[in-house]
C-alpha cells in the first residue's frame, strides 16, 4: 500500500498525527502499537495522518494499513526512509503539516489538530519530542516534558517516588562516568544487593537490555548488555511478591486520576523465567493477566489508590500504567511507571481499561479527547 497524502481542504473533524516509530532500540514496539491503533481509533471521527519516524529520524508519511505494522513470524516492522519528508510548520495561529523532497518545492498536507505520539524509548517517551510539541505550540497525548523524562529514567523515577511517600525495592544506579573510572567498586556496590538481580539501562523500557542475574558471577555482562541500550544502569534487587498493575487514565477539568481494576501478569511455565520482551510482545501464550486481580478488597483499593499517587508524583497527563509488587507480608513495592504503555492486542494497558468498562476504541477517543481539552504551554 502506497503512503497516504491527506487532502489539505478544510474537514471538520479532528486531524490526528499518529507519530510512530522513532530512533530507539524500541522502534519496532513502537510499529506494533502504531498497527494496534490504527486499526481501533474511529476514522469516521478523526482525520487519522499516520507519520513514520524512521531510525534515521526522519519523519515521513506512511501507510495507514495497520498490517503493515503489525509483528510478524519472519521480521519486525521498520519504518523506512521515504523519498519526501515531512515537518511540523508553524504560521500564526495554524499548525500544518509540510512535506518536501531534495530538488522540489514544500507542499501543504493541511493542519493539525492533535499528535498521538506512540514512540517508547529516548527519543519519543522521554520529553524530548514532548519538548518540541510544546515549542511548535501543538496539542499531544500523553505525558509533558518533566513526566515524560522522569517516567523514563528509573533512577529519577525512584527519587520521586521516594519523596512521594511510595515504597521503593533496594536499587543501585551505575553511570558511565563512574562504570569506566572504577568497574569494580560499581560490580561491588550492585553485589551487595540480595540476589537475584535486575540489571536494566536506566533509559529504557520494553524489557530491552534487561538481564536477570542470579549471582555476582554475571554481573559485569549484564551491565554491559545494558550498556548497549543506555549508558547509565539500574541494578534492583529482585522483590519476592505478585507483579500487581494498574491502568491510570487523567480526569477531566480538575477531577483526579482514574484507576482501572488492578491486573495480575503471572507468566506461564515453559520458555521465558520472566515477563521479557518475548512474553510481551510475541508469544501472547507466555503470560496470563487475571483482572480484576485476585486481591483482598483493601489491597485493591490501596493499590489503586497509590498508582494515582504515582501518577501525580510525576506530573504524568493523558495516561500511564504503574506497576507494582505485592510482597507475602502484604506491602505494595512500587517498580515502575510507564508514561506510553503499550497498545498492542496482547498489551496490559488496553485490556485492563477493556476489562474495567472502556473498552480500546473508546479509550483512544478520551485519550484524544483529553488532548484536545488541555491548553498549550505552561499546565
Amino acid at each position: 500500500m502506497e503512503p497516504m497524502t491527506p487532502a489539505a481542504n478544510a474537514d471538520a473533524r479532528p486531524r490526528v498525527a499518529v507519530l510512530f516509530g522513532g530512533r530507539s532500540s524500541e522502534h519496532s514496539v513502537s510499529c506494533v502499537t502504531a498497527a494496534g491503533v490504527l486499526e481501533a481509533i474511529d476514522h469516521s471521527k478523526y482525520d487519522v495522518v499516520p507519520i513514520g519516524i524512521a531510525r534515521n529520524g526522519q519523519w515521513t508519511l506512511v501507510s495507514a494499513d495497520p498490517a503493515q505494522w503489525s509483528l510478524r513470524a519472519a521480521t519486525l516492522p521498520e519504518v523506512e526512509p521515504g523519498e519526501e519528508s515531512v515537518v511540523l510548520s508553524t504560521r500564526g495561529s495554524s499548525r500544518e503539516l509540510v512535506s518536501h523532497a531534495p530538488g522540489g518545492l514544500p507542499r501543504t498536507l493541511g493542519r493539525i489538530d492533535v499528535v498521538l505520539p506512540l514512540l517508547h524509548g529516548p527519543f519519543g517517551e522521554d520529553g524530548t519530542l514532548q519538548g518540541l510539541l510544546e515549542m511548535a505550540d501543538i496539542r499531544y497525548v500523553g505525558a509533558g516534558v518533566l513526566a515524560s523524562a522522569v517516567g523514563m529514567d528509573k533512577h529519577y523515577m525512584k527519587v520521586v517516588f521516594e519523596a512521594a511517600g511510595l515504597s521503593v525495592g533496594p536499587y543501585e544506579v551505575i553511570t558511565d562516568r563512574q562504570w569506566n573510572r572504577d568497574s569494580e567498586a560499581c560490580l561491588a556496590r550492585a553485589a551487595g544487593l540480595q540476589f537475584p538481580v535486575f540489571v536494566k539501562p536506566a533509559r529504557a523500557g520494553s524489557s530491552m537490555g534487561i538481564t536477570r542475574v542470579t549471582s555476582e558471577a554475571g554481573l559485569r555482562e549484564a551491565i554491559e548488555a545494558a550498556r548497549q541500550h543506555d549508558p547509565k544502569v539500574v541494578v534492583e534487587a529482585g522483590i519476592n511478591g505478585r507483579e500487581i498493575e494498574v491502568a491510570v487514565l487523567q480526569g477531566r477539568g480538575n477531577d483526579d486520576p482514574r484507576t482501572s481494576q488492578p491486573g495480575e501478569v503471572a507468566v506461564r511455565d515453559g520458555g521465558h523465567e520472566w515477563y521479557d520482551f518475548e512474553a510481551k510482545y510475541v508469544d501472547g501464550a507466555a503470560a496470563d493477566l487475571s483482572c480484576p486481580a485476585d486481591l483482598p478488597d483493601d489491597v485493591t483499593s490501596r493499590v489503586r489508590e497509590l498508582a494515582a499517587v504515582a501518577f501525580d508524583a510525576v506530573g504524568a497527563e493523558g495516561l500511564s500504567r504503574v506497576d507494582f509488587f505485592y510482597t507475602p507480608d502484604g506491602e505494595l513495592v512500587i517498580n515502575e511507571i510507564n508514561t506510553m504503555p503499550g497498545f498492542t492486542p496482547i498489551s496490559m494497558y488496553p485490556q485492563m481499561w477493556a476489562k474495567s468498562g472502556l473498552p480500546y476504541t473508546e479509550l483512544i477517543d478520551e485519550l484524544i479527547t483529553l488532548a484536545l481539552e488541555r491548553r498549550t504551554g505552561l499546565r
